[in-house]
């Protein structure tokens, strides 16, 4: 724990902060994948903790650092895929984001990173580990609790649609935000079904 700045209602528990998304939320879990979006080298890093390059996308902290600390969880939030990764850091949030994903599973494809439906596939897996690490009910609990961050959308319009042109010849810019928002509700639904039973749980108490 830190010290956080934001005061909770005594009635409210923040328990973990997890992040899912792009490059915004990325804490090195493109380290581990053959991309060029891989941000693991100088100068990236020169304001982190001894200056060390994590694969986040910016010079220091990204926001699941900044949220979590400023509730008072933790000072970082590591990448799921951390090889140095701990169950302390299990339980209190870490973000399965990578860097060049978005909405459209293509965007994430174009640039060989995870996609959306990969980051549900460690969540779940992510899930599994908070049961063995603080049982059934301990699970439940963090689940129901955690502050979850979803960024993405950037690359979708960036690259995707305005640099590359790869859906330009089957959507206009409406048509094709229209499916950035059917799958970003597709998502949602998919990591609802991961959290609702811990929430119901929470809300019966």
């Amino acid at each position: 724990m830190v010290e956080g700045r934001i005061k909770l209602p005594e009635n409210v528990t923040v328990s973990a902060v997890i992040a899912f998304g792009d490059s915004i939320v990325d804490q090195g879990n493109n380290n581990h994948l053959i991309t060029a979006a891989r941000c693991n080298y100088p100068p990236y890093g020169k304001d982190f903790y001894g200056g060390i390059s994590t694969g986040r996308f910016c010079n220091g902290k990204t926001p699941p650092d900044l949220v979590a600390s400023e509730l008072g969880i933790k000072d970082t939030v590591p990448a799921y895929l951390d090889p140095n990764i701990q169950n302390k850091d299990l339980t209190t949030g870490v973000s399965f984001a990578s860097g060049g994903a978005g909405y459209d599973p293509q965007t994430a494809e174009l640039v060989s990173v995870f996609s959306f439906s990969d980051q549900l596939n460690m969540f779940k897996e992510y899930t599994e580990k908070l049961k063995g690490i603080v049982g059934e009910e301990g699970k439940n609990f963090i689940l129901a609790n955690a502050l979850f961050l979803v960024v993405a959308g950037t690359d979708d319009l960036a690259n995707t649609y305005f640099t590359l042109g790869a859906r330009r010849l089957h959507y206009n810019l409406e048509s094709y935000t229209d499916l950035m928002v059917e799958n970003a509700s597709k998502f949602a639904q998919g990591s609802r079904l991961w959290t609702e039973d811990a929430v119901e749980l929470e809300t019966l108490k």
